[in-house]
Order: structure tokens, then C-alpha cells, then sequence
């Protein structure tokens, strides 16, 4: 075993507790997909981190649905694809195209997207992190269907959504292959 040879015992103790084997070895391990995908579909929200023109990271929390990637994350194609809405909750700029995130993503489409589930239980805590690159899919634009989609997934997820016009507005597409995971993924939450 990886951790036995650069000396780490079964478990290690930390400032918090016992670290398991196995809960470190999924952070060098690549994610079963459904899992990841699983995770995505029950989180209420996600972080979204792009990085700002001076090269800082902006963290924001987003709303998000996922799909599986075209090709299962083989080549330069994504494991999984994301989707948040550029919604109507109150923002510092009325037009979406001048919200920090998207003038980021479209500056530098590098960006990363942490999921995680909390539990008072720590056996059951889980995270995901995913290295994703960003765009935006526009109502009337070559993406149509595709946004047309995403929405009608938004809204099935997120009932706040059926009052908002998101069919109107600009969508992120994060296209992310999946970069570590950590804890109890794949189980249910004790």
C-alpha cells in the first residue's frame, strides 16, 4: 500500500480525529463517476472558484445540476458536465454578463467546483472537488436545446426556480473531470 510506504500507519491521528485508510486513499483514487454524480444531484448547493484578472481565487456559492460527461472523462472530453444558473436572487450587477464569475470564466475558463455533504456523524462526511474549464450557454444561441435542458433540470431540482425567468438568462456550463475526492462517498449520510 501508497501509505504504508511513505510510512503512515492504518489510521492517522489529527487534530479532529481518526483518518481511516481508506477515507486518504480516495483522495489519490479517481471517483466513480455515478458517485460523484450522486453527490451532485443531492447537494443544495456547491462552491464555484474561478480565478480573478489579478490571478486570486473567487469563491461563490452556485446552485448546480450535473450530467455525465460525452465520453466519460476519455481524452479531453468531461467526466461529468455541470450546469448553474445565472439566476434572479439579488446580485451587485442587474446584468448577468457583469457578474465577477462570468466576466472570470470567460477571461480564464479554469475553474473548480467543491461539493461536499456535511454530517454531525463524521464517518459520513464527503467531498469532491472537480477541475473544470467554463462557458456560457445562452437561451438563443447555438446551445439552445442544451440550455433548454439544463433549465428544465434546475428547476426540477431547485422549486425556488419555477417562479424565475432562468429560460431568459445566461447558464454556466462547467465541463469537469473529477480531481479528489475524500470521505464517504458512494454511502448514505449516518
Amino acid at each position: 500500500m501508497l501509505l504504508e510506504r511513505v510510512g503512515w500507519p492504518s489510521h492517522s491521528r489529527t487534530a479532529v480525529g481518526v483518518v481511516h485508510r481508506a477515507a486518504i486513499l480516495r483522495i489519490v483514487a479517481k471517483a466513480d463517476t455515478r458517485m460523484v454524480l450522486d453527490l451532485v444531484a443531492e447537494a443544495r448547493r456547491a462552491v464555484l472558484a474561478t480565478l480573478d484578472p489579478a490571478g486570486r481565487p473567487r469563491l461563490v456559492p452556485i446552485c448546480v445540476v450535473a450530467e455525465p460527461g460525452s465520453a466519460g472523462g476519455s481524452g479531453a472530453d468531461p467526466d461529468i458536465v455541470l450546469y448553474s444558473p445565472i439566476d434572479e436572487k439579488p446580485k451587485r450587477a442587474s446584468d448577468p454578463m457583469r457578474l465577477a464569475r462570468v466576466r472570470d470564466l470567460l477571461a480564464r475558463p479554469a475553474a473548480a467546483v467543491l461539493v461536499d455533504r456535511w454530517s454531525e456523524e463524521w464517518d459520513g462526511l464527503t467531498w469532491v472537488r472537480l477541475a473544470c474549464r467554463g462557458r456560457l450557454l445562452t437561451p438563443n444561441g447555438l446551445d439552445s436545446k442544451e440550455h433548454a435542458r439544463a433549465v428544465a433540470a434546475l428547476r426540477a431540482k431547485y422549486p425556488q426556480y419555477r417562479t424565475q425567468a432562468i429560460e431568459a438568462r445566461p447558464l454556466v456550463r462547467l465541463d469537469c473531470t473529477v480531481a479528489a475526492t475524500w470521505g464517504a462517498l458512494g454511502e448514505d449520510a449516518t
